[in-house]
């Protein structure tokens, strides 16, 4: 999550207040918010992560461990790590845990360095109340979506898929379709002397 530097403070007290409303549970049970973890191996991947933060000086504001009172079932507590620099593991590799980042930036141009100092590039979000200029810096991001002022809605009219390290290809609509076809390409000799060939006059001038 990148946050301008004016609004920190505030930011990180909102998602900490945040955090306190999240209703871990079944997933079946329609009061639970966040349910749990896909197995005992992710859940010791999210607490090497976490460990790593920490030992990396990024600073634990929220969450961090296994919540009391859950004997089964895989939990996690919602975690946000603060001080967080961009070089960190846990800033630059795919956690797949109830983890955020909070990492600061100056101006926009340091917001796009920072978001596109990455090996992977599926998704992102812009929030702004400048929707041209969200717009703008969501061009620049090198990321297979972008999302303005929302997140994660997906539509099968429209193209998923990444950029870099994040996937080969893209699914949903058109260019889904695309991905099952093959291109071939079929050339047919016109009779003409060498002289009319420009691949020839290009090979002994």
């Amino acid at each position: 999550m990148l946050v301008p530097e004016s609004l920190h403070d505030t930011f990180v007290e909102k998602m900490v207040e945040g955090c306190k409303r999240i209703t871990l549970g079944d997933t079946m049970n329609p009061a639970t918010t966040m349910g749990p973890l896909v197995s005992a191996a992710q859940l010791e991947t999210v607490e090497k992560y976490v460990a790593l933060g920490r030992e990396a000086g990024a600073k634990c504001v929220a969450g961090g461990k296994r919540p009391d009172g859950f004997d089964k079932g895989y939990y996690y507590e919602p975690t946000i790590f603060d001080a967080v620099d961009n070089s960190m593991r846990i800033a630059q590799e795919e956690i797949f845990g109830p983890v955020v980042c909070v990492i600061t930036y100056k101006d926009e141009e340091d917001a796009i360095r920072i978001a596109n100092d990455s090996m992977y590039g599926l998704g992102g979000a812009v929030w702004s109340k400048n929707e041209e200029r969200a717009i703008a810096v969501a061009r620049r991001l090198e990321t297979g979506t972008v999302w303005i002022n929302d997140y994660h809605l997906l539509n099968v009219r429209f193209p998923f898929g990444g950029y870099k390290q994040s996937g080969v290809g893209r699914e949903l609509g058109p260019w889904g379709l695309e991905e099952y076809q093959q291109i071939k390409h079929i050339h047919v000799g016109q009779s003409s002397s060498p002289d009319e060939k420009f691949y020839f006059q290009m090979l002994f001038n």
